[in-house]
């Protein structure tokens, strides 16, 4: 399952390191909104959900720690990573009592920056329940009542989609991306199917997309 569902806010004041790491972040499949300052962070934060803050430390208006710690007194569980160019261990503490999950020090190799990302995901994501219905994001199966659904690589990728996305609209574009011969007919049919199976509305936003409304 590519990681397009996955939404990350990155906090980067340096403008080529932040070019960088948001275009390894899209080749890897991740959706990156960018942010330059501590304010700029928070103002996405009031009309995004994200699944992941990846955070410098030192920038500008609001620092990372601050933002972070702002973001949990308001009881924003979202798994936080700092990128930092500090080393000292009273920083690296501060950096964890302001509610962060993992650090990686500056310079670092993006490999494992990647797979470090992807780890903390899974441990903080390993399933999302919506109604009746349960995703388990580690075994890639979807129950129903506690009984297992079947359904196609296609079916599932689209419908995980819609369950990673709950109250916001999943463009048209997003659903292509994992449809072998994408069209509007065919996403239709798909998402008609998805409905039976399930017994949920599923909202066509004319033109846009599909949502599904959070419960």
């Amino acid at each position: 399952m590519k990681n397009e569902s996955k939404k990350i806010l990155l906090l980067e004041d340096d403008e080529i390191l932040a070019q960088t790491l948001e275009q390894i972040l899209k080749s890897d499949g991740y959706d990156v909104a960018l942010a330059s300052d501590g304010e700029e962070a928070l103002d996405f934060t009031y009309d995004n959900k994200f699944d992941m803050y990846l955070l410098d430390i030192n920038v500008p208006l609001l620092n990372g720690m601050d933002f972070l710690k702002l973001s949990r007194d308001a009881g924003d569980k979202t798994p936080a990573f700092f990128i930092t160019a500090l080393r000292d261990i009273d920083s690296l503490s501060k950096a964890f009592d302001s509610g962060c999950d993992d650090y990686i020090k500056k310079p670092f190799d993006m490999d494992e920056l990647l797979i470090r990302i992807s780890s903390i995901l899974k441990k903080k994501n390993p399933s999302i329940e919506y109604k009746n219905i349960k995703f388990d994001l580690l075994a890639n199966r979807i129950y129903k009542d506690e009984k297992e659904i079947e359904l196609g690589v296609v079916e599932k990728a689209v419908f995980s989609l819609l369950l990673r996305n709950v109250s916001m609209v999943v463009h048209k574009s997003a659903f292509y991306d994992e449809m072998q011969k994408p069209s509007d007919s065919a996403l239709r049919v798909l998402i008609n199917k998805l409905r039976k199976i399930f017994n949920i509305e599923i909202k066509n936003i004319k033109g846009i997309g599909y949502k599904i409304e959070k419960i």
